[in-house]
């Protein structure tokens, strides 16, 4: 346990810091699989957008998030094209 002051403070940020980084990957997760369940458009932007907010908050870097978009869109290429 923290004894300074200071260092009580950093913990208890880091701590609510955790929990929202932990919701929004949350919120990801459960987009992705709402999009794998039923590709469609609509679900893709939906998952797209949670990438993006992602990376707006810092939680991914901007090429990662790129990336899984991209492999989404393959996805539902590939999906549709069956």
């Amino acid at each position: 346990m923290p004894i300074i002051k200071s260092a009580k403070k950093a913990a208890r940020q880091a701590t609510k810091r955790t929990e929202h980084n932990v919701e929004i990957k949350k919120d990801i997760k459960a987009a992705v699989k709402a999009f794998k369940a039923k590709p469609s458009a609509k679900t893709l932007a939906k998952a797209q957008s949670e990438y993006d907010k992602a990376v707006k908050k810092n939680l991914l870097k901007k090429n990662t998030a790129s990336r899984r978009k991209a492999g989404l869109h393959a996805f539902l290429k590939s999906v549709s094209a069956k």
